[in-house]
């Protein structure tokens, strides 16, 4: 029997499989462009075989899902007896995700919201447990929409990234940002503001940065119950010591997740890229 209310995101959510099973959430793939070969992020490009292609400065590009991609997925949750949906993708700052679920919502069976959460990875993840759990206790549209959105509010990315000039390739970060993080060999701390990726500090060394990446998650984190994920690409131990010492500063945690980010983001950041999600409850 299926929810009233479906909950669709898109593949740079990040979600870990059980929860998406569990919610019965969907996600639409974006596309990973590696040379002449279009692979959907997920299920034709690992995350392992994308930082390889960067390791060996492949070009690699990204796109979104098509509209239609939207509309099989609309199609099948209303097939499914869903007579709404909420539909929650990235960053309409940094992707035309967003833009490709507008035009298939207009032609959907069932009424659909499209909320741009201007967020990414678990960032965006959060909101699609939000909305959810609303969703299963016969919640409705709007009331799933206002969990999703209130989740946004409360929920912060900050992230660590080797090099910026991955970021300033794909035009997700500005020129003269890229320069002044490639500066005197800094290391970026970069934030997720807005929907746009910012920088946050610089600071002189690697270990350094990733101090102070612990640092601020656990101040922004305080005392009240929050979830805390933490991404990496290429970088599994540095992550999971990360995690670990996040699980002993901050005392509201509620969840933490350690996953690895998919090829979409990895093709932005590159290898070495460490990034952790605030989210209050």
């Amino acid at each position: 029997m299926s929810r009233h209310v479906a909950i669709v995101t898109d593949s740079t959510a990040y979600l870990p499989p059980p929860a998406m099973e569990r919610h019965s959430i969907t996600a639409v793939p974006l596309t990973v462009v590696l040379g002449d070969q279009a692979l959907e992020e997920g299920t034709e490009i690992s995350a392992r075989s994308l930082a390889t292609a960067l390791q060996k400065r492949r070009p690699v590009t990204t796109s979104r899902p098509s509209p239609e991609m939207f509309s099989q997925a609309y199609r099948a949750a209303a097939d499914a007896g869903a007579t709404g949906i909420v539909s929650l993708h990235l960053s309409a700052e940094l992707s035309g995700t967003y833009d490709a679920a507008v035009l298939a919502a207009k032609e959907a069976p069932v009424p659909v919201r499209v909320v741009d959460t201007g967020m990414i990875a678990m960032a965006l993840g959060f909101c699609a447990l939000a909305a959810a759990e609303v969703a299963e206790t016969g919640g409705s549209l709007d009331e799933a929409v206002a969990a999703a959105e209130k989740r946004a509010e409360g929920t912060f990315a900050y992230f660590y990234v080797d090099t910026l000039d991955y970021l300033r390739r794909g035009g997700r970060i500005g020129a003269a940002q890229a320069l002044l993080g490639s500066a005197l060999s800094v290391k970026p701390l970069l934030q997720l503001d807005d929907g746009r990726i910012d920088m946050l500090e610089r600071v002189r060394t690697a270990s350094r940065a990733i101090a102070r990446l612990e640092e601020i998650a656990a101040e922004r984190a305080g005392t009240a119950p929050v979830d805390i994920a933490v991404h990496h690409l290429s970088a599994p131990e540095r992550a999971a010591a990360l995690a670990d010492r996040l699980r002993e500063r901050v005392t509201g945690l509620v969840d933490l997740h350690v996953s690895e980010v998919g090829a979409v983001i990895g093709a932005h950041t590159g290898p070495g890229l460490l990034g952790v999600v605030v989210s209050a409850r």
